[in-house]
């Protein structure tokens, strides 16, 4: 590898007997909540996860508003700034396109940039209904580059503990799965952003919300074959759902119900789910996402669950933190995901299964408007999934 120049004003320090790993461009879309989550994963990444399989170079952030994009660009270390994606698609210097932006800018700037040879992320949900997000996962994928959708929730250490231990049957025959995903912020029917626009968001609570559960679903049970649901919208003049309820059907068998809304006044950021199987079960919470519940029927008087700090030097993602008991955030999660993709990226692994792919991504759509019809019909609704092959 080539050792960074060590002329002129501000140059970096000679590495001396230390290895500096390949630079890949970042291009952001997105200077708001997931363009900040995702620059700051970035930049940690040097400092936790050395060497990183490729080392991110900030090269630039594009945005709407000239004033906020370009002050993000400064705080978040950007070379440079642009209200124009298309100058990060047609940039040389970047390999890597991280759309951050708004559901109704997830597909023509994701799409142009894989074609133009870049590596890409896209945040949840892919597309503002199934039938986009298909036409996302179909160009991107015949761009032949790699692709992650942001079900970051994947990267948990609490989450990937749990599908540890379902594939190494410690739960025996899975039956249920429950998830709630319960935030508060949406009562005022003043607020006014582009989640609750019909033509940027394509709906409320279920792809804001409810694509989490079900990626969570799909990644630690299995594919989901059918849905009952009632969909509803509380606020006076909104547009978009507030809430779902749902009644699920896994293809291998379990049940399960998934519940989303936005107006669960106290809970902040509740993401919570529960699998309940022949051996044993799992429970967990993200506002306490450091720990997992485990319960084993193995004959214990006790018959009580162990709550698990998952933070021990054999537990997934240690290797990026701190000496055992040592917990991590949220925002953390994100350092988990883009670094795993840096490595699908460097050849270490595929994207799949660990992390979600734009057909993850698709799948999670295609359940969405599943919960859309089965509320009008008021009737159960079998999902079909589409593939590439037709």
């Amino acid at each position: 590898m080539n050792e960074p120049q060590t002329s002129g004003i501000g140059a970096p320090p000679r590495v001396v007997g230390g290895v500096v790993p390949e630079a890949i461009g970042i291009g952001m879309l997105g200077y708001a909540f997931m363009g900040g989550a995702h620059s700051r994963a970035f930049l940690a990444l040097r400092h936790l996860a050395w060497p990183p399989p490729l080392l991110p170079r900030l090269i630039a952030i594009a945005g709407r508003d000239a004033a906020l994009v370009s002050e993000a660009a400064v705080r978040y270390g950007y070379e440079r700034w642009t209200t124009d994606w298309r100058e990060l698609v047609s940039d040389p210097a970047i390999g890597l396109f991280d759309n951050g932006g708004p559901n109704s800018a997830h597909a023509e700037p994701t799409i142009e940039a894989a074609r133009a040879g870049k590596h890409v992320v896209c945040e949840k949900p892919l597309g503002r209904n199934a039938d986009e997000a298909f036409e996302i996962w179909r160009a991107v994928s015949a761009a032949g580059v790699k692709h992650l959708c942001g079900f970051n929730f994947r990267f948990v250490p609490a989450v990937r503990l749990a599908r540890e231990l379902i594939e190494a049957g410690e739960l025996g025959e899975i039956r249920h799965f429950r998830a709630r995903y319960l935030q508060d912020w949406a009562e005022n029917p003043a607020l006014d952003t582009w989640r609750f626009r019909p033509a940027e968001s394509g709906s409320g609570a279920i792809g804001d919300l409810a694509s989490h559960a079900i990626d969570l679903g799909r990644f630690l049970v299995g594919e989901i074959e059918s849905v009952s649901a009632i969909v509803k919208t509380f606020v006076e003049g909104r547009e978009v759902d507030d809430a779902v309820e749902a009644v699920v059907e896994f293809s291998s068998g379990p049940v399960g119900t998934i519940e989303a809304t936005r107006l669960a006044l106290g809970r902040r950021n509740a993401m919570q789910w529960e699998i309940n199987g022949s051996k044993g079960s799992l429970w967990f919470d993200m506002e306490r996402l450091n720990e997992l519940h485990v319960f084993r029927a193995d004959g214990d008087r006790a018959r009580g669950a162990k709550t698990v700090l998952v933070s021990e030097a054999d537990h997934p993602f240690i290797d990026y933190w701190w000496p055992p008991g040592h917990i991590i955030g949220w925002g953390d999660t994100f350092l988990h995901e883009l670094g795993y993709f840096l490595g699908a990226i460097a050849g270490r692994h595929e994207v799949a299964p660990y992390g979600a792919t734009f057909e993850d991504g698709y799948r999670s759509s295609e359940v969405c408007d599943a919960l859309v019809r089965s509320s009008q019909s008021k009737t159960r609704e079998q999902i079909s999934y589409r593939t590439l092959a037709g």
